[in-house]
């Protein structure tokens, strides 16, 4: 599994598509594919943190899916928006939101091969 973070607006998904045959691939905006009966193309999950927020609303656990989603696809590529700076929102759904967000971000980069953060359409490698 590949994860790439990076501030709103930074070409995270242009930065990915310019690293694959665009036609190797398979985008999910803001969701989790469902019943993928045959893995042909690599998947790439843009706009994690929308699915994670979506998750938290419905009283899901997106952690426990989330990790068993990529042990069953380890060849995934996760886009996110780093939502942990900035200043501590006011709301406590969109406090806890960003913390389990972020948690969740740290627990995916451990079991990453790959993380890469990108600032201005550029990546740079961290792991």
């Amino acid at each position: 599994m590949k994860l790439v973070i990076g501030g709103y607006a930074q070409g995270k998904l242009n930065y990915v598509l310019g690293k694959y045959d665009v036609e190797t691939i398979k985008i999910y905006n803001g969701e989790l594919p469902e019943n993928i009966e045959e893995q042909r193309e690599t998947i790439v999950i843009n706009h994690f943190q929308n699915w994670v927020k979506r998750k938290i609303a419905c009283d899901d656990c997106p952690e426990k899916e989330i990790f068993e989603f990529v042990e069953k696809y380890p060849d995934c590529v996760i886009i996110s928006d780093e939502v942990g700076n900035g200043i501590v929102p006011i709301e406590a759904f969109e406090r806890e939101y960003r913390e389990r967000t972020g948690r969740i971000l740290v627990e995916l980069a451990k079991k990453a091969e790959e993380v890469e953060r990108v600032i201005c359409g550029i990546g740079q490698k961290i792991k």
